[in-house]
């Protein structure tokens, strides 16, 4: 594996957190792929971590709602015919949807007035074209 794997800043997912098992994936793969097991699922206990700030673990936790199972989320991945490149696939995955997770929310949008020149612009343009639509109109000739 590839070293720790990096949510956002210098915070990373711990390797002695992460839960792997592996399982006989489908698809590709020849006769080989019905032996060996390269599909792999990788859990993360979210709810009882202590390597996200408190802050993040809440926020996650509160995105993802929907996605975890007892406090636990779990990422599949079976794309490739090796374990470890499955391996790599899932831990970055899991990375990628934390670091989303764990994103501080938008700043809220500030209403703005548009500009009255803007408006009047738009209204004279569309005056224009109305006039050459009209302006094709069929006449009898």
């Amino acid at each position: 594996m590839s070293g720790p794997y990096i949510i956002r800043g210098s915070v990373s997912l711990p390797e002695a957190e992460l839960i792997w098992r592996f399982s006989r994936s489908s698809g590709p793969g020849g006769q080989h792929v019905n032996t060996s097991d390269s599909q792999v699922e990788l859990r993360f206990d979210l709810a009882n971590t202590d390597s996200l700030p408190q802050v993040w673990k809440d926020r996650a936790l509160e995105r993802l709602a929907g996605r975890l199972v007892g406090g636990v989320i779990a990422v599949r991945a079976s794309e490739h015919r090796s374990q470890w490149r499955n391996r790599e696939t899932a831990a970055v995955r899991l990375a990628a949807l934390l670091a989303e997770a764990t994103a501080p929310p938008p700043k809220p949008r500030r209403a703005t007035r548009i500009p009255r020149g803007i408006n009047e612009r738009r209204l004279r343009e569309k005056k224009q074209r109305a006039e050459t639509k009209r302006g094709r109109a069929g006449r009898d000739w």
